[in-house]
């Protein structure tokens, strides 16, 4: 099985640089503006779409994210809409992969057969479920895998030896390195210490290795992509939209407040193995 994903990292590892994987929620601040947005993400530079699944009680969110979902799930947001955001995006985008990450609760009540079924056929190409470990790899992992979709997993600061084969076992696409203890956007990642479990990942898998939680801006962006495969940018973006809202509701501004951080991030991640060959 070869996805969007695997494609995408190959491209860009004989291109020698590292990719820039953006984050939003679906349906924020609406689906329509979210769905603009998400169409804009790869003009602006970005070489892989996250697309959050709203859920009501998130659990590694930080507050940023959470207010996102918030929003989406306040304007109507729900799975099916989701889906249908990506469905639409196929039609101008065939070659940029998209993951949906989220909680495993939507799609249980969704129902796991179906959702695999229709996230395929929409076009996603991959999944993160923060709250599956691999202890119940058969509950979607595996029927993911066989539906053809990536599974990703996290990797953290935590993950030792001894649990570091476990979580790579049926891992695939790439893995997502967790670059700090805590919620999304609470601090901002050591580059040496984020090089170092970067390599000890990459000395077990032959996976890319992409490091996200706590990249704010293009300087974080250059440094943690002088070590690793991909730079995950979620907290930052989700702000950037937060802060052109008018009173909770898009404005004329708010995709271009998006496009121009991620343009910015852009910059930052493809100089970064300039600035680490140096």
């Amino acid at each position: 099985m070869t996805t969007r994903i695997d494609t995408r990292f190959a491209e860009l590892k004989a291109e020698g640089r590292p990719a820039l994987v953006t984050f939003i929620t679906a349906g924020d601040p609406d689906t329509a503006t979210s769905l603009e947005i998400m169409k804009a993400l790869p003009g602006a530079g970005a070489d892989l779409i996250e697309l959050g699944m709203p859920f009501s009680d998130p659990m590694a969110d930080g507050p940023a994210v959470q207010k996102a979902g918030q929003r989406a799930l306040a304007a109507g947001q729900t799975q099916a809409k989701t889906l249908e955001m990506v469905r639409e995006f196929r039609k101008d985008d065939e070659t940029t992969p998209i993951v949906l990450m989220g909680y495993y609760n939507p799609i249980y009540i969704y129902g796991n057969e179906r959702f695999l079924a229709d996230a395929k056929a929409a076009g996603v190409d991959g999944l993160i479920i923060v709250d599956l470990p691999p202890e119940e790899d058969e509950e979607l992992c595996l029927p993911a895998i066989r539906a053809g979709l990536n599974f990703i997993r996290l990797a953290a600061p935590t993950t030792d030896d001894k649990r570091l084969p476990r979580v790579l076992a049926n891992t695939s696409g790439f893995v997502y390195y967790v670059s700090i203890t805590g919620i999304t956007g609470s601090a901002t990642p050591d580059p040496q210490k984020v090089g170092a479990m970067v390599a000890r990942i990459k000395s077990k898998t032959d996976l890319p290795v992409a490091v996200g939680f706590g990249v704010k801006n293009a300087e974080h962006a250059r440094a943690i992509g002088s070590v690793a495969d991909g730079v995950v940018v979620g907290s930052a973006i989700v702000q950037a939209i937060e802060t052109s809202l008018a009173e909770g509701r898009a404005t004329p501004q708010t995709v271009g407040a998006v496009t121009a951080l991620v343009r910015e991030l852009a910059a930052g991640v493809r100089a970064s193995r300039a600035a680490s060959a140096a």
